[in-house]
C-alpha cells in the first residue's frame, strides 16, 4: 500500500495531541523525532483539508510531505516503539522488547499506530482506572477498542467476559492480533459500532470508552442503555476544557459523576449508572 508521509516541524510538548487528532482522521503510523513528527496515512485517505483542519487547532505548525511506495511498520515501530510503565505496576511492551517479571501486569501490543500502546496519556488514565476498579467476574465492553489494551487489561483483571469492537479494519486486525500475543480467552473482537455490532442482550458491568468528544457525545444514550444499574462508565479522548459537556450529556442520560483523572491537559472520566427511581 502506498502511503503519505507527512513531516510535521511542531514542538515537542504538541506530540501527544497531533498524533491523537491525526489517529481520528485516519493517519495510522507516527514516528518521534528532536525536530519533526512524522505521520504516515494511505494515499487513499489522504486530504489536505482535513490536515488544515486538524492544524488550525495548533499554532505555527509548517508542514511538507512525500509519497511513500510502501512502508515497512515493523522497521518503523522498531526504531521508534519504546515500553511503557503505568502507575509503576503496568508495563507495556512490544514483542521484540524483553520481559518484565516484576511488573503487576504486563502486556504485549504489535504496533500498528501511536494510539492505543500506552504512550498516549489517556490510554494511561484509563488504564490507571482499571487498575483501581474491579473486574472479576465482570462483563465489559470496549468501545472503540483500537489495539485492544484495554480489553486485554479488564482480562488480566479478572473479566468473564470482553466484547470489543472498532469501526477500522486495522484495528479490528490488531486487537485480534494482540488477544492472540497476550493469551486471551474471554476477548470477542467485531468491526462496527456500538449501534451495528452483535453485542450481549443483557448490560455490561463496566464500558471502556476512550474515543474523542463528539463520538462520545453522540453515544452517550448507548451506553447508558447497555450499562447496568450501578455499573461503571470509564471515558476519556477528551480535554479538559470538554469536561462539562461530557458530564452534562452523561448527567442527561441518568449517568452520575464519580471523580476524574488528568495528564498533560487529557481527561478521564468516571461515571456510574444511578438506580431508577
Amino acid at each position: 500500500m502506498e502511503y503519505i508521509e507527512v513531516n510535521l516541524k511542531a514542538p515537542v510538548e504538541c506530540y501527544d495531541r497531533l498524533v491523537a487528532a491525526l489517529s481520528f482522521i485516519d493517519y495510522e503510523g507516527f514516528v518521534e523525532e528532536e525536530q519533526q513528527l512524522k505521520a504516515y496515512i494511505p494515499v487513499s485517505s489522504w486530504s489536505p483539508e482535513r490536515l488544515q483542519e486538524v492544524l488550525q487547532q495548533f499554532e505555527g505548525i509548517e508542514y511538507t510531505i512525500a509519497k511513500l511506495p510502501d512502508v515497512n511498520w515493523n522497521e518503523v515501530w522498531e526504531r521508534s516503539y519504546e515500553p511503557v510503565w503505568i502507575e509503576g505496576a503496568c508495563f507495556i511492551r512490544a514483542s521484540f522488547h524483553e520481559s518484565a517479571p516484576q511488573a503487576a501486569y504486563e502486556i504485549v501490543i504489535t504496533p500498528k499506530m501511536a494510539f492505543g500502546t500506552g504512550h498516549h496519556p489517556t490510554t494511561g488514565l484509563m488504564l490507571a482506572w482499571q487498575m483501581e476498579l474491579s473486574q472479576q467476574g465482570k462483563k465489559v465492553l470496549d468501545a472503540g477498542c483500537g489495539t485492544a489494551i484495554l480489553s486485554i487489561m479488564a482480562e488480566k483483571r479478572g473479566a468473564r467476559h470482553v466484547d470489543a469492537y472498532d469501526i477500522d479494519d486495522w484495528a479490528v486486525d490488531n486487537a485480534i492480533e494482540n488477544v492472540y500475543l497476550n493469551r486471551c480467552k474471554k476477548i470477542f473482537v467485531q468491526k462496527g459500532t456500538i449501534r451495528s455490532v452483535q453485542l450481549d442482550a443483557s448490560p455490561y458491568d463496566l464500558i471502556l470508552a476512550n474515543i474523542n468528544r463528539n463520538v462520545l457525545l453522540d453515544e452517550m444514550p448507548d451506553y447508558a442503555r447497555h450499562l447496568v444499574t450501578e455499573g461503571d462508565l470509564l471515558l476519556s479522548g477528551f480535554l479538559v476544557q470538554d469536561v462539562p459537556l461530557i458530564r452534562s450529556a452523561a448527567e442527561a442520560n441518568g449517568l452520575e459523576f464519580v471523580a476524574l483523572k488528568q495528564k498533560d491537559g487529557w481527561v478521564s472520566v468516571h461515571f456510574t449508572k444511578k438506580q431508577e427511581a
